[in-house]
């Protein structure tokens, strides 16, 4: 029988979970697979909109909520609650965190074997390597990927002013009307500060910010990597680093002597904190794949991230870029350009403030001016906070 503490964990969980906004890939998720992974950095909202869709679909089906992390799973594991869960018509599990449980994979895997009727739904770090282990789930379960905050679920989140996804193509024709914001550069500055994490909203962001940090790379890279303690407190040093150089052309010997470690271990670093959603590595066209190419410049992940590392006083030069960037990888596959800062399709994207000159790109096809400090443009001449509403 199913310890009915499960259950009054999960109603003390949804009546705490917001209802007023869903995130972008929501609607995108297949919901009903008979396995779904949702991983992502910590703080973006994972949790929140597993809450969000067991409330809105736990009178059609029998559900049940678990955190891995819950002490519960101290003296039972996964497989028999699941296995309980089943005997008393249960038709969906959901488990937070899951990569907080010792034998997340190999339990998951022996979970969707044997109850082939279960729907079971998972969220965890962006560091769970499902292709790794002995249990391989990568033929097994739907794996999605969720960011943080996009400008337009800042403003629906933060300030009720909701409205439409726009495309590049909408974007770039200077398509973009949010009615409801008279002047966005204001709102815009504080997103660049603190909006990419719903969790600003609470009080203590600053240190939010910093538990973060030093979870993310203390704990769930080192988890993940078998490092030692010492081997961890380096790549929170590197970390460190790289937010005072990025964007930077990543160089092995010069982090290597800085952090005191052997070069050939940056790369394995560097891939470690992208996985973790601390950096972005913007590659070329040379992979002949999305993601293959050799990486030209090393970003800090986020505006957000990138003020809290940089003590709330970042250079507004490399925030720019780094919110160009960050905000249209979610749909776009972008990659460097060999004459400004970033290619997206035909076009060519130069970053720069109010007074950005066309002179780098007057002779690049599809070349766009992308500026910061201006409400509205014209021609090849756009205003930056507008690729915030791409996703």
């Amino acid at each position: 029988m199913l310890d009915n503490s499960l259950y009054e964990y999960m109603d003390a969980m949804l009546k705490q979970t917001p209802v007023s906004m869903k995130r972008y890939i929501f609607d995108d998720i297949a919901w009903d697979a008979h396995m779904v992974g949702i991983v992502g950095p910590r703080g973006v909202g994972k949790s929140t909109m597993l809450l969000q869709y067991i409330l809105s679909h736990r009178d059609t089906s029998k559900m049940l909520y678990v955190s891995a992390d819950n002490v519960y799973f101290s003296s039972h594991t996964i497989v028999e609650t699941a296995d309980a869960f089943v005997k008393e018509g249960g038709e969906h599990l959901f488990i937070d965190e899951v990569h907080k449980y010792k034998d997340w994979s190999r339990e998951l895997k022996q979970l969707y074997d044997v109850h082939p009727k279960l729907k079971i739904t998972f969220t965890g770090s962006s560091v769970l390597d499902i292709y790794k282990g002995e249990a391989d789930l990568s033929r097994r379960a739907l794996i999605y990927t969720m960011q943080g905050l996009s400008f337009r679920e800042y403003l629906e989140l933060f300030h009720g002013i909701r409205n439409k996804v726009y495309s590049l193509d909408e974007i770039l024709n200077h398509q973009v009307s949010v009615t409801e914001m008279e002047h966005p550069l204001p709102l815009f500055r504080d997103y660049l500060k603190r909006g990419y994490y719903p969790f600003a909203k609470e009080i203590g962001f600053e240190y939010r910010m910093q538990q973060v940090i030093s979870q993310t790379t203390e704990s769930d890279i080192a988890q993940y990597a078998d490092m030692k303690a010492s081997t961890a407190r380096k790549l929170k040093q590197m970390l460190s680093i790289i937010s005072t150089l990025a964007p930077y052309k990543p160089n092995a010997d010069n982090l290597a002597r800085e952090l005191s470690v052997s070069k050939n271990n940056v790369p394995d670093y560097l891939v470690y904190l992208e996985m973790a959603g601390m950096i972005g590595q913007l590659r070329d066209d040379t992979g002949g794949m999305r993601g293959l190419g050799k990486v030209e410049k090393v970003y800090i992940d986020n505006p957000s991230l990138m003020t809290a590392l940089a003590g709330g006083v970042p250079d507004i030069g490399n925030i720019r870029e780094t919110f160009f960037y960050n905000q249209m990888r979610v749909r776009n596959d972008i990659i460097s350009s060999r004459e400004s800062d970033f290619c997206i399709d035909k076009f060519t994207f130069e970053i720069g403030g109010k007074k950005k000159g066309k002179k780098q790109i007057e002779d690049v096809p599809n070349g766009i001016i992308v500026r910061d400090d201006i409400e509205v443009g014209h021609g090849i001449i756009v205003p930056l906070w507008m690729f915030g509403m791409n996703y």
